[in-house]
């Protein structure tokens, strides 16, 4: 049975006074959106969502909680896809032994992310649902081109992470949708692999980021960047190399700079800000 309380709260707590339900079924999460609708917030592991709470830059009238909804936690390989349910953690895909073998982009961007605490509590689905345009898990679902799947009581609704993302913390989910699950795309053969981030300090949003996919099929290879302005960016590399985004078209010999000339100019000026120089890691490139 669901526990809902907004009595005996201290006047003085941070956030704005909400009810609270702690959700035991995925069926009664949705009903609990259906009812309240935009007056409700989902809380999964609530890494990003706390902090909006106690600056009150969201204002719930009710907090559903699936933080420990057994159903919603689950990863499995399916259909040539790694479906990650909404209550799995990070840092329990970060440890799935299969991982690199499944989707290498995930296992060489999840070191990047935040700390081993935040990944502890922070949920996959909830980072793709809080769409931060500085965030890893969005961007390499984008570079894969995976899914979102939302669930409501009109049934499921499965979208491409392209159309899913619509910008700065915006994306397409309506407000009695559950960020169900996300699907990212499995390794496949003959397809190479490489993600790359800067930031000031390690643990922080990405100052600039890429995720490269490279496939032998003729189709050249893609990119998803995030720093470049207040959403990830899905394009072709050669295309991006053309109008000068990136410091160099080796991308044909199968290996890609780390960062993007924008990204360069913008970690420079933080670098003379912070040290007093630039950092020395321009000509570094990683194998795809």
């Amino acid at each position: 049975m669901a526990e809902s309380s907004a009595a005996h709260r201290p006047a003085s707590v941070k956030p704005c006074t909400f009810d609270y339900v702690r959700a035991e079924t995925a069926v009664e999460a949705i009903g609990v959106l259906a009812d309240v609708g935009e007056d409700a917030r989902v809380l999964a592991g609530g890494q990003s969502l706390m902090a909006m709470l106690n600056m009150r830059l969201v204002q719930p009238r009710v907090l559903v909680d699936i933080s420990r909804t057994a159903e919603l936690d689950y990863a499995y390989a399916r259909d040539g896809k790694l479906v990650i349910g909404a209550a799995s953690t990070q840092a329990t895909i970060e440890r799935r032994p299969t991982l690199e073998a499944e989707v290498p982009l995930l296992r060489q961007a999840f070191p990047h992310i935040s700390h081993v605490q935040i990944r502890s509590r922070g949920t996959v689905c909830g980072s793709v649902a809080h769409a931060d345009p500085g965030a890893e898990l969005p961007l390499i679902l984008l570079a894969l081109d995976g899914e979102v799947v939302l669930r409501s009581k009109r049934g499921r609704r499965v979208l491409p992470a392209e159309k899913f993302l619509q910008g700065m913390l915006s994306t397409a989910r309506r407000s009695d949708e559950l960020v169900e699950e996300v699907r990212y795309p499995i390794r496949r053969d003959g397809c190479g692999y490489a993600f790359a981030e800067f930031s000031t300090r390690r643990g922080d949003f990405a100052i600039v980021a890429a995720a490269a996919v490279v496939s032998e099929e003729g189709k050249g290879p893609l990119a998803a960047l995030v720093g470049l302005n207040e959403r990830t960016v899905r394009t072709s590399v050669f295309r991006l190399a053309q109008e000068g985004w990136l410091a160099s078209q080796q991308l044909g010999r199968r290996s890609f700079y780390r960062l993007t000339e924008d990204g360069r100019r913008r970690i420079d000026a933080v670098g003379e800000r912070l040290y007093g120089r630039a950092p020395r890691a321009w000509d570094q490139r990683q194998p795809l």
